[in-house]
């Protein structure tokens, strides 16, 4: 009912499929994306609960990490509470409003998620080539400046998304998006007229953001390893290695997933169309979900603070 064979469409709403070709299996899918769900928001909300409760980890890298988990919170919750009324309640409909707003908060919190990898790898930069200076250089106002500019490096790169299409593209072939939520260019690929404007501009961001910031990251840690290496013991160098281990992991959890899942949307067009959307879901998933264990099993303090707040909890009173 909502295609229209003649004339283009100006829309009021938008109709979310879910996961194109499994709509039979929605309520079964609901199960591991609510588990999911879950995992993610108890993890990432332990996390900045140990970091306020524990005085000793107020500290640049953890005031980074409590900004992590900001950002997971969002985006999650973004888009799983609106995916699991899809699946349990048939709620297929969001207002054209709505629709361009969860796509801003998407689009635009991934982008500040990876300023702060970047403002993380270098605080490890100057943690490890220049320790002397860290405290001077790496002050609580600095931190917070940090986490300012890589947010308004996210607003600034994603805010003129929903106002292009907003201006540039009122109508539409349909209004059905065969996604589980409002991603830019599932929407942008539905509109009547030029949209190669929308298209560049998409692409540009995603140059900048995935490319760029990578590769500042990447120079980051080149200029880290070569510090480690100059170390004098291999002990030295093994123990200054394990501070960067959870970063790494982190970063790899964060733009590996987001790399395969842009690659295959640009490349795979043999690849089945629900594979696409899960692969799309599991990127904005996988990172909040990996990144509380990755830290409380990579860090000390935080793995021997939930210790001492489990025994705590099992000691009978």
């Amino acid at each position: 009912m909502f295609m229209s064979n003649n004339a283009c469409l100006v829309p009021s709403s938008f109709w979310l499929t879910g996961i194109p070709g499994l709509q039979s299996l929605h309520i079964w899918l609901s199960i591991p994306f609510s588990s999911m769900y879950l995992v993610a928001v108890v993890g990432n909300v332990t996390i900045l609960a140990v970091i306020k409760v524990e005085r000793s980890l107020h500290q640049p890298m953890y005031f980074f990490l409590c900004m992590l988990a900001v950002i997971d919170l969002v985006l999650s919750t973004s888009t799983m509470p609106k995916l699991l009324a899809i699946f349990w309640f048939g709620a297929h409909s969001i207002d054209l409003d709505a629709c361009l707003t969860q796509m801003f908060f998407i689009h635009c919190f991934a982008t500040v998620e990876s300023g702060i990898f970047l403002a993380m790898a270098f605080e490890h930069y100057v943690a490890i080539c220049d320790p002397f200076r860290h405290t001077s250089v790496l002050t609580h106002a600095a931190v917070s400046r940090l986490g300012l500019v890589a947010l308004l490096h996210g607003v600034l790169y994603i805010g003129p998304l929903p106002l292009m299409i907003r201006l540039r593209l009122p109508l539409y072939w349909t209004q059905i998006i065969a996604h589980s939520y409002c991603e830019h260019m599932a929407i942008v690929t539905l509109a009547c007229g030029d949209t190669t404007v929308n298209n560049l501009y998409g692409m540009g961001i995603g140059f900048l953001v995935l490319i760029l910031d990578s590769l500042a990251i990447t120079a980051s840690y080149v200029m880290i390893f070569r510090a480690i290496m100059g170390l004098a013991t291999p002990e030295a160098r093994l123990k200054t290695l394990g501070t960067c281990s959870s970063h790494i992991c982190a970063i790899l959890v964060f733009y590996i997933p987001i790399a395969v899942s842009s690659l295959t949307h640009r490349f795979g067009h043999h690849v089945p169309p629900h594979i696409h959307i899960l692969l799309a879901n599991f990127y904005l998933l996988i990172p909040p979900i990996l990144n509380p264990v990755v830290y409380a099993l990579r860090t000390k303090q935080i793995r021997e603070r939930l210790l001492h707040v489990l025994k705590a909890g099992t000691q009978p009173k």
